[in-house]
């Protein structure tokens, strides 16, 4: 059984399980690779939009601390403890990044618990929907690390403000769905058996404007709060529309509008 599957809902949209149900989607090895594969496919330009989201109980309960699981990296020589540990702490912070940095929005479905690595999933995602049963948590801490991990210290106050982050992370407390969707961490709570079709639906939002444009303000949002000031960030949208108006896009729209019609946009 893998890991992580990926299949096709519909027309360049995705489905990403994360697929270690005994584990609550707890991380190891196994499910890294099976991350990169599905990260591979994301990128390769058969997709408009992705869902992420869990098999049975459990979005991602972090890290698999069982020690059944299969180990994080692999080493054809002998490395020192802290090596190895470097390594794996290293690989896997690269995915999210990647996964942060695709050319297409990603959608957390988050059916339930989504703590520790499993919240940093769902922090890298590019909007966030959430069942009934959804839980979350910066637990790090409750593991004897800090909560300084996996990006959860750079998107975490950017989505619910400094100081809910802090206090969420200094106490490693868990919170159901309704506080998140209050702190603004989610976009929507549904119930459980309506949370696949809730994402789908926000997919297909998406996928229903031209290409080019989603391609571009998923990259530009993520350079523009980066931005040191306002004057960069109007700067990057500038150059942004300038390139959008060498695409027919801009035209079509118009012309789509005018005969009442739903637009054909260019291919990417």
């Amino acid at each position: 059984m893998a890991a992580v599957e990926l299949e096709t809902l519909e027309d360049q949209i995705a489905l990403i399980t994360l697929n270690r149900p005994t584990r609550l989607n707890a991380i190891d090895g196994s499910l890294i690779d099976g991350m990169d594969g599905a990260l591979d496919a994301l990128g390769s330009g058969d997709y408009r939009v992705a869902i992420l989201t869990g098999a049975g109980r459990g979005f991602c309960a972090g890290a698999d601390l069982s020690g059944t699981g299969e180990p994080w990296t692999h080493s054809d020589r002998p490395t020192p403890p802290f090596k190895t540990n470097y390594d794996a702490q290293i690989r896997l912070a690269e995915q999210y990044i990647r996964l942060y940095e695709l050319p297409i929005p990603v959608i957390a479905a988050v059916n339930g618990v989504a703590v520790g690595g499993g919240l940093a999933f769902a922090l890298h995602c590019d909007i966030r929907i959430a069942s009934e049963n959804a839980r979350f948590g910066s637990v790090f801490i409750k593991a004897g690390f800090s909560s300084m991990d996996m990006g959860t210290s750079y998107l975490l106050p950017k989505l619910v403000g400094a100081g809910v982050a802090r206090e969420l992370m200094l106490t490693g407390r868990i919170i159901d769905a309704a506080e998140a969707y209050r702190i603004k961490l989610v976009h929507e709570v549904v119930a459980p058996d309506q949370l696949i079709a809730a994402s789908l639906n926000m997919a297909r939002s998406i996928a229903e404007n031209n290409a080019f444009g989603v391609w571009q303000t998923k990259i530009g949002l993520n350079t523009a709060l980066d931005a040191p000031s306002l004057r960069h960030a109007v700067e990057i949208e500038n150059r942004t529309q300038m390139l959008t108006g060498f695409t027919n896009n801009p035209a079509e729209a118009a012309k789509a509008h005018q005969e009442k019609r739903a637009p054909k946009w260019d291919p990417l």
